[in-house]
């Protein structure tokens, strides 16, 4: 796998949905989950999908908010069912007048993947409570991924 120019000026790395990541920041401030898990309160990523590519279906156990940097992308919920149901998608990027949103939210525990437009999109998402592998699943494992 050749890492893409973007992602090696922003160092970042392989995900396991696909695309490229880094955890530029998590808050210093944690919470308690309902659980006894503990978790910054926010965490902060750049995601990289370059063209023409898809991430898989997963899905987290905390709101996301996908911020537009670059490009734009994809990005299709599934619900909240044992697999994805059928797909709204939203497109994430900076062409406002095309119906592009700079902003999107996809709530704990749905179902969610993105795909690439026409160009590399470079997106951050804003994490709460803050993002931990622990609660990450994948719909082709079914299980939590490690980091």
């Amino acid at each position: 796998m050749t890492r893409p120019p973007l992602a090696d000026a922003l160092d970042l790395q392989p995900h396991p949905e696909g695309g490229w990541y880094r955890r530029t920041w998590a808050s210093p401030v944690e919470v308690t989950l309902p659980d006894g898990r503990v978790r910054p309160t926010a965490s902060l990523i750049h995601f990289l999908l370059p063209a023409g590519e898809s991430s898989a279906w997963h899905r987290v156990a905390s709101d996301e908010q996908w911020i537009a940097q670059l490009g734009s992308v994809r990005l299709e919920l599934g619900g909240d069912g044992e697999a994805p149901g059928d797909a709204e998608s939203y497109v994430v990027g900076l062409d406002l007048a095309a119906g592009e949103l700079s902003q999107a939210l996809v709530p704990a525990g749905v179902w969610q993947r993105t795909r690439a437009t026409t160009s590399d999109a470079l997106v951050s998402c804003l994490v709460s409570p803050g993002f931990s592998f622990d609660d990450f699943e994948l719909i082709d494992s079914g299980s939590p991924t490690p980091s």
